[in-house]
């Protein structure tokens, strides 16, 4: 892997004047975090005197690549891209470096980070971070609760498809592996996809089984959000299951506000958005920058939530 450009480094892609003056912006959709992402794009771009073209794949890969080819014909100074399938990137980069156009991977690791081309980068954050603050914080509680001893966890798992959610859940196991937490034993572990709905009726569909369990984790807050919706209307009271997710939406930090969420994880959005703008930009003057910028994720409690009202 070509070295990598971390977190701090972000206030010097922030220095950058623009030069591109046109990107291509392609997102897989547009739910509560993508939607925060793709207005950080759209504001800082419109800081910087930027056009941004944006256009949403609607979670289809070979719509994706489609418009990475319609924004190459049309002349973009750069791409940036939230991939729908990150195990599909190689082709996107393929299209992307043979154009010359350089390209921009926000959000979601391409498979193909340690073969990226000198002029594309990804900008995001580490996602083995992500999961393990998660279930390090899960693990903490749950002793706090006096269940040190032994605790059953289900574990809500996002697109299959997906770096981020494959790493979280990873992550879920190596801090399980660990001998601080090894009393945590799995007795479900199911993907839901990243959706509040899918979640509710996952979690509706354990209850009915009769699984018992002491903390959900959650790949994603909206996921969290769902299993809560269908733990509450089954009369369970959320004092006695720990909670986890991660993201800090909106949503999220107004269900920990009311006691329901335990624990979540913030990634910023915003942050990543302007990243990627200025990553972008960077790259089309010629700039070398390594093949990942990281924004750091950061773990979100009770204790300090009211610093992230309102980020995400």
């Amino acid at each position: 892997m070509k070295k990598l450009v971390l977190g701090a480094a972000l206030s010097v892609l922030m220095s950058t004047s623009a030069f591109a003056q046109t990107v291509g912006v392609t997102m897989s959709e547009l739910d509560n975090f993508l939607t925060v992402l793709r207005n950080g794009i759209a504001d800082y771009a419109k800081e910087q005197g930027v056009e941004v073209q944006i256009e949403v794949a609607e979670k289809d890969p070979n719509r994706q690549l489609s418009q990475i080819q319609n924004f190459i014909a049309s002349g973009v100074d750069a791409i940036i891209v939230n991939p729908v399938d990150t195990d599909a990137t190689a082709a996107q980069s393929q299209l992307a470096a043979e154009a010359g156009i350089p390209l921009v991977y926000v959000n979601r690791m391409p498979s193909n980070l340690d073969s990226l081309p000198e002029n594309q980068t990804f900008v995001g954050s580490n996602e083995v971070d992500s999961g393990t603050l998660e279930t390090k914080e899960v693990c903490r509680l749950l002793k706090e609760q006096g269940k040190g001893d032994g605790a059953d966890i289900v574990v809500l798992m996002g697109q299959l498809n997906n770096q981020a959610a494959r790493q979280r859940t990873q992550d879920i196991h190596d801090v399980i592996a660990t001998e601080e937490c090894s009393f945590m034993n799995i007795v479900e572990e199911q993907t839901a996809n990243w959706y509040r709905t899918e979640a509710t009726d996952l979690m509706n569909n354990w209850l009915s089984a009769g699984v018992e369990f002491d903390a959900v984790i959650s790949n994603n807050d909206e996921m969290a959000l769902g299993a809560i919706q269908a733990m509450k209307a089954a009369g369970m009271s959320m004092d006695e299951v720990i909670v986890g997710g991660v993201d800090a939406t909106a949503d999220a930090l107004a269900a920990m506000k009311a006691g329901d969420l335990d624990v979540t994880v913030f990634q910023n959005a915003a942050a990543q958005g302007s990243g990627a703008v200025d990553a972008a930009l960077k790259l089309a003057e010629g700039e070398k920058l390594g093949n990942a910028v990281w924004v750091p994720f950061e773990l979100v409690t009770p204790e300090n939530i009211d610093q992230y009202m309102g980020q995400n």
